[in-house]
């Protein structure tokens, strides 16, 4: 079975991890609200076809990453659906592995704050729309308080503010608002 390296929600690497998985899900609603017919996404109906006329070199997860032009993570996701659905074996290799954290890590302070805060925003708009049903993070839990400039908050559970570098992106103690409000 394939090592996975779980992440503290509590970085702002992590955090960043952990929006970029929540934009991958989002990629994924959209696209199986698009393919319903086979009950397949776009995205694993491409992968299939590939996986299917190419030699075993360009069946690995980072090649396959970069053929489709999009994050590992999503076709770790990709494939482990399609082996659920019997339509492939995966054949794990300790070599292919998530790489998107180090590059994260590598980000100045300056940088890592921007993303987070760029991802947030495109998270809570996602499920604004409808794209994203399940959001677990401060902007949306009743102990959060925002500040009247809507930079930062408070966290009535923690007891401390929070700027957009300590908004949890899925927090365990989160307990949904009725309306959501916005950072």
């Amino acid at each position: 079975m394939e090592d996975f390296q779980f992440y503290s929600d509590q970085t702002t690497e992590g955090k960043i991890v952990a929006s970029l998985e929540r934009i991958s899900q989002a990629f994924r609603v959209l696209l199986w609200k698009k393919s319903k017919e086979f009950s397949l996404t776009p995205l694993q109906v491409q992968i299939l076809i590939f996986l299917f006329t190419q030699n075993e070199e360009k069946k690995k997860v980072s090649y396959l990453a970069k053929e489709f032009n999009v994050t590992k993570a999503t076709i770790s996701d990709t494939v482990k659906t399609l082996e659920q659905k019997h339509l492939v074996v995966k054949d794990n290799e300790a070599t292919d592995s998530k790489e998107i954290y180090s590059p994260i890590a590598e980000l100045s302070w300056g940088d890592k704050k921007n993303v987070l805060s760029s991802l947030i925003k495109l998270i809570i708009h996602l499920n604004k729309t409808g794209v994203i049903s399940v959001l677990r993070m401060c902007t949306t839990c009743s102990y959060y308080r925002p500040s009247d400039d809507e930079k930062k908050g408070h966290c009535t559970l923690l007891k401390r503010d929070l700027d957009h570098v300590h908004i949890r992106v899925d927090c365990r103690e989160h307990k949904m608002l009725d309306f959501p409000t916005t950072v």
